[in-house]
């Protein structure tokens, strides 16, 4: 396979998508603007903003953006979790200060987009996604665990 495909590399600000539709050309609206327009496709959750409110509104979200405006702000994950255990199909960006170390992390709790506000190594990064052949808790991304796989056979 193509190692610019396998980094899921895209056009623009994204600097790794790991998608095969479309990219969303809509810009994104607040939390509490999408709540009040029923024809917000795009937002963006920042962080403090409730997540559960937008839970009502999966169906017509094409695009959700979550600002990391510090690597050391964790409740982007959070967000990230919420939205696809609710079940959140659609575009899952991480924007803001993403670093090489956590997007394993980010794309275990279900980001398959991102746009980091300075742009990481190519190589670095296919590492970083590599990082964890094998994982023991269950997560949005729907690996199969450590026991899952011991219970196999």
């Amino acid at each position: 396979m193509d190692k610019a495909r396998d980094l899921g590399t895209s056009p623009d600000e994204v600097q790794f998508r790991f998608r095969d539709d479309e990219p969303v050309d809509h810009g994104t609206v607040t939390v509490d603007a999408a709540i009040d327009q029923s024809n917000a496709a795009a937002v963006r959750i920042e962080p403090g903003d409730d997540t559960r409110l937008l839970l009502p509104f999966l169906d017509r979200l094409a695009l959700v953006e979550v600002n990391f405006p510090s690597f050391g702000d964790g409740r982007g994950y959070s967000a990230a979790r919420i939205l696809r255990e609710a079940g959140y199909t659609g575009e899952l960006r991480a924007v803001g200060d993403v670093l090489i170390d956590q997007l394993s992390h980010m794309r275990r709790c279900g980001f398959d987009s991102f746009a980091p506000d300075k742009r990481l190594d190519e190589e670095d990064a296919a590492r970083a996604f590599a990082t964890w052949d094998n994982v023991y808790q269950r997560a949005a991304d729907a690996r199969r665990t450590i026991p899952e796989q011991r219970h196999e056979a």
